[in-house]
């Protein structure tokens, strides 16, 4: 039987060396993740290649200035396995609304499939020809990475720099329509001009900005309707059950609402400064629900002055007026919180964070429901009761 003896030398040796060749490998790895190491199956070259500043994108292309034609291979992952990628032309602007666009994903039968979308506006996303001819467009897929290659002709004569987008999706429909992009910084700041003859190609720089103008947005309004208005509420509802709390619950009470009101008109305001800066996107939803929110809190806030006294013949009605605007602010509020958690799309904790909020405000409110309800059946039965207490009884005949 052989018997390998390895002293301590040699084993910090092959422990070095084994180190040395994974940091090697993982280098090696890394450098050939730029576009000037890529090959194509066909052994096609090309003129110039830029690595792509977001979304580990890149771009080929060969100028034809005689033919007035450019060929390119896009290349770029999937945000998913079941996702799509893009590379678009924009002739009129810099962003994607107006782009003409190529986009490829691996059809059910494992196929790659390319296809021409000319997207007119952010809302209207239809597969169809594009403002200029393509030719020879196909796509491939190997090792998590999706390519697709095409010749287009320019949109003008003589054109040597053209706006470019790029975008990588998630998922397609039966029907091809692909579904909605993440709007990360990656992806908003997924633009840029390209020169054609020197090579050179700028990204897109406001993604950082717009992210910021919506985080704070979404902060604003989460912290607003999806806090501050439920947590006036429960105090309204519940403290003022203790005769100890009056008047201070309705200090408490109106020193929330009031406060909410106000931080919502602030991201109201970031609202609509976002929608005045994207032309073209649209989430009907979100705004409507948004739109109404302000309505009806700003009423709600009017009421405040408005409010008669408790023996007015006007206070039962004011009451009912009061409470049903303010649990239609509640309900709307948090739906509305959930839509912009969805247009965001921000890490999952953040999400997270606000079920785990609200949950607890109403395993709160329900504690507090139990609890006055108690309260409340008591009084009435101690003054059901109190009227006998000092009667003496009858005596027997």
């Amino acid at each position: 039987m052989l018997h390998i003896i390895i002293s301590p030398s040699m084993a910090s040796f092959f422990f070095f060396f084994l180190t040395f060749f994974t940091l090697l490998t993982s280098h090696l790895s890394h450098a050939q993740l730029t576009c000037t190491t890529q090959k194509f199956t066909n052994n096609k070259l090309y003129n110039h290649c830029n690595d792509l500043p977001h979304l580990n994108s890149y771009l080929h292309w060969s100028l034809d200035a005689s033919k007035n034609t450019l060929s390119v291979a896009f290349l770029a992952p999937p945000s998913t396995a079941a996702g799509w990628i893009s590379w678009a032309i924009n002739p009129s602007a810099d962003g994607m609304a107006g782009a003409q666009a190529l986009l490829a994903y691996k059809a059910s039968n494992g196929s790659m499939v390319v296809k021409t979308f000319n997207i007119s506006s952010y809302s209207s996303i239809v597969e169809g020809k594009l403002g200029f001819d393509v030719t020879d467009k196909r796509a491939e897929y190997s090792d998590g990475v999706m390519k697709i290659f095409a010749t287009v002709v320019l949109p003008g004569k003589g054109v040597t720099v053209v706006n470019q987008v790029w975008q990588v999706g998630p998922s397609v429909s039966p029907d091809g329509i692909p579904a909605r992009h993440a709007f990360q910084p990656a992806n908003l700041g997924a633009k840029g001009r390209l020169d054609l003859l020197s090579g050179q190609s700028s990204g897109g720089s406001g993604g950082g900005s717009v992210t910021k103008k919506r985080n704070i947005h979404g902060i604003l309004n989460a912290v607003s309707w999806g806090v501050l208005f439920p947590v006036g509420i429960i105090i309204a509802r519940y403290l003022r059950a203790f005769p100890s709390a009056d008047p201070a619950w309705f200090y408490l009470h109106a020193f929330c609402q009031v406060s909410a009101y106000a931080i919502g008109v602030a991201g109201w305001g970031t609202g609509l400064k976002l929608g005045s800066d994207s032309k073209g996107v649209t989430y009907s939803t979100h705004r409507s629900i948004g739109i109404a929110l302000f309505s009806l809190a700003t009423v709600q806030v009017f009421a405040l002055f408005l409010r008669p006294n408790k023996e007015h013949k006007f206070r039962f009605y004011w009451n009912i007026y009061h409470h049903g605007i303010g649990y239609a602010i509640l309900v709307l509020g948090v739906i509305n919180v959930f839509k912009g958690l969805d247009i965001l799309s921000p890490e999952s904790k953040w999400r997270t964070s606000y079920i785990i909020v609200i949950s607890t405000l109403g395993a709160i409110a329900l504690l507090l429901e139990v609890i006055t309800w108690i309260m409340i059946l008591n009084r009435k039965s101690s003054k059901s009761t109190k009227p006998y207490d000092n009667k003496q009884q009858p005596l027997a005949p």
